[in-house]
Parts: structure tokens; C-alpha cells; sequence
């Protein structure tokens, strides 16, 4: 079962195929959301040779960043082999 771990949002690495699926408007809805709620759902990432790469949740991270936050919950997977 994963474990989820507070993550340094500066330290995520956003895949370039994800950063042109931004919805500016979605960011400031889920801004509101956290604001009133907190961070329901980790987001997903893997470790990198620098950090983390996002896998999911890329809207829930940029509103966080809105706020101002500097960490983000989440969840660190590791690749399966078949």
C-alpha cells in the first residue's frame, strides 16, 4: 500500500506533454477548493536524479503553488516490470 509522504513542490518536475493541458480556470477552482478543504487527494509522482516527476495531479500541484504552499502530499510509485 503506498504511503503518502510531504513533497517540496519545487522539486517536481512537470513532463512537457502535461504542462500544455493547463486549465487556468480549473487551477483557481481547486485553489478555492483547497482553501476551504485542504488536499483531499495526494497527487502521484516518481523519483528522479533531481527530484520527482508528476504522474498525476498536475492541476491539484499548480493550485497549491497558487497559494503559496511549499510542499504538496503525494504519493511516490515506482515503475513495475512485467
Amino acid at each position: 500500500m503506498p504511503v503518502k509522504h510531504s513533497l517540496p513542490i519545487a522539486e517536481i518536475q512537470i513532463p512537457a506533454k502535461r504542462k500544455k493541458t493547463l486549465d487556468p480556470a480549473k487551477v483557481a477552482a481547486m485553489a478555492e477548493d483547497i482553501l476551504e478543504n485542504g488536499q483531499t487527494t495526494p497527487i502521484s509522482v516518481r523519483a528522479s536524479k533531481t527530484g520527482y516527476v508528476l504522474i498525476e495531479g498536475y492541476h491539484r500541484l499548480e493550485a497549491l503553488r497558487a497559494l503559496g504552499e511549499k510542499t504538496v502530499v503525494g504519493y511516490e510509485v515506482r515503475a513495475r516490470l512485467h
